[in-house]
Order: C-alpha cells, then sequence, then structure tokens
C-alpha cells in the first residue's frame, strides 16, 4: 500500500464567477517522479504553484509529510519553464545564494563545496564562472536544476523546464535528470505537454479534463521498467499501449469529460497491463534461389 508524502485534497482555483478547476484529489509517494498532461487552459501551472506556496487555492488543501502548505519553503524547489537566473551573477554565484538562503550558517567554503558538487552532478563543471549570457539554453536550464537540487529539497516542483530546447538537448537533460533523481530519491512533479517525455520520467502520469472546471480525469500508472532508457523506450512491449491510451485521452477524451460526453472509467488505470491481442502469424518467405 502506497504512503502518499503529499496529498491534494479537493483542490480548487477561481478567479470570480469562473472555475479554472476543482474536486482535485492526489498523491505523491516519497521518491516517487509523477507528471501531469492537460491542453492549456486547465490550470496545471496552478495546481504547481499552490503545491509550491506562490499562490493560493480558492478550496481545499495541500499537505506535504502531515503539514498543510501555507506558503513558499525551501522544502520545495521549483525550476520554471525559463532558467530565472540573475544575470548579473556567475553559475557559482546564483546556485550559491539559493544555498545560503537554506543555510546561512555555512562558511564560505562549505557553501562554494556544496555548489560544486551540484554543478559537476549537471555536467556543468567547466561552466561555473560564466555567466547566464555565455551560457546556451539548455545549459541555463541545468543551472536551474542544480540550484533546485542544491537545497535539497524534499520535493521538487518542475514547470515543463525542458519545452523550450531543442530536442537533442532536451534528451540530453532528461537523461540527467533520470541519473540524478535515481541517486537521490527525489520526489517529484512535472508538468509537461510531451506524452513520450512523460511516458520515460513518470511513475504515474495525471491527466487533466479540458477547462474549465477541469479535474484529474484519470491517474495512469506507468507500467514499464523503471530502469528504462530513453534510446530502446520505443522498443517496450508496453509503449504504444501506454502512448496510444494518453494520446486518445488527450485528442478526444478530454474533450468528451469537460462535455459530460464520456464514459466514467476507474480514476487510476494501467494500460499496459491489459492483455495483448495474439499475434498474426508471420508469412513464410521462400528462401532465394541462386541465379544461374
Amino acid at each position: 500500500m502506497r504512503t502518499d508524502f503529499l496529498k491534494v485534497e479537493g483542490l480548487e482555483k477561481r478567479y470570480g464567477d469562473s472555475v479554472v478547476f476543482d474536486h482535485v484529489n492526489f498523491g505523491i509517494a516519497q521518491g516517487e517522479f509523477v507528471c501531469i498532461i492537460g491542453h492549456s487552459g486547465c490550470g496545471k501551472t496552478t495546481i504547481l504553484n499552490v503545491l509550491a506556496g506562490l499562490e493560493a487555492a480558492s478550496g481545499g488543501h495541500v499537505f506535504m509529510d502531515g503539514r498543510e502548505v501555507a506558503g513558499p519553503s525551501l522544502d520545495r524547489g521549483v525550476v520554471f519553464q525559463g532558467h530565472a537566473l540573475m544575470p548579473w551573477l556567475s553559475v557559482r554565484r546564483n546556485i550559491a545564494f539559493a544555498v545560503r538562503s537554506k543555510w546561512p550558517a555555512w562558511s564560505a567554503a562549505q557553501v562554494d563545496e556544496h555548489v560544486q558538487k551540484y554543478v559537476e552532478l549537471v555536467g556543468l563543471g567547466a561552466a561555473i564562472d560564466k555567466k547566464p549570457q555565455a551560457l546556451s539554453g539548455g545549459m541555463k536550464q541545468r543551472v536551474g536544476i542544480a540550484r533546485a537540487f542544491a537545497i535539497q529539497p524534499r520535493m521538487l516542483l518542475l514547470d515543463e523546464p525542458f519545452g523550450a530546447l531543442d530536442a537533442l538537448t532536451r534528451g540530453t537533460i532528461q537523461d540527467e535528470l533520470l541519473r540524478i533523481c535515481a541517486e537521490t530519491h527525489q520526489s517529484v512533479f512535472m508538468i509537461t505537454h510531451d506524452v513520450d517525455e512523460a511516458i520515460l520520467l513518470a511513475d504515474r502520469i495525471l491527466l487533466m479534463s479540458n477547462g474549465p472546471q477541469a479535474r484529474v480525469a484519470e491517474i495512469v500508472k506507468n507500467t514499464m521498467p523503471r530502469d528504462r532508457q530513453r534510446a530502446t523506450l520505443h522498443h517496450e512491449p508496453q509503449y504504444y499501449r501506454i502512448r496510444n491510451h494518453l494520446v486518445d485521452f488527450l485528442v478526444a477524451r478530454s474533450k468528451d469529460l469537460s462535455h459530460g460526453r464520456a464514459p466514467a472509467v476507474p480514476l487510476e488505470v494501467s494500460p499496459g497491463l491489459d492483455p495483448e491481442p495474439p499475434a498474426a502469424p508471420l508469412p513464410t518467405i521462400p528462401p532465394l534461389r541462386r541465379i544461374a
């Protein structure tokens, strides 16, 4: 039985008479990686901001380790869509600023040793004294990830951090994120629009119905092995079944749910465990004959 480290109960957000989302309920276990997917306007970023304590909900509660979230805290690290680095500070000093906020009594040597550890973790040791304008977009996002990990948060919140990157850079940072999370047993809540990214990274995937009045319509359990690799993901026998389920939801079911046309399904589903149809026999190919 899973014990939830973070628990969301009856979360609701209103702007005047407009209901962005309501009756949002889910939990995240310690060390679990959860992605949330849904169309623009369903309130994904607002949910993340509520979890971070950056925005107040109109109703409902968020509990982390049994305590209600009532504001920002260094127990929760956030990586935004933009890198959000201070342009006048080097990589070293950008991360050191966060580290000193978490451990104000540390000496300069302790802070610097800690900073170097996390800069090396994201593969930026050679750029530690460069300022953001001297870095590529992918390198800036790595600094943002290093800064979030450096404060050793109990929960990491990622708001589409790779959305603006090219496919090659995005893939490299996804691999780095998987490796770091495996090493640190980090709990993660991540927003993404990329179905393949969710399948690669997440243990469970939350599917939001369309707004207004959106809600978590399904929670899909990723039944593929946890040590999955990006390069071989499409060879996994369960990959296409899970992917098709997610795409079908985004293309059709999310809209039908918002109009009350879709049939009810269990909130948590495991599409990868459905029995496979029997494979059709392969055609027999006659042997090649040598022509004189």
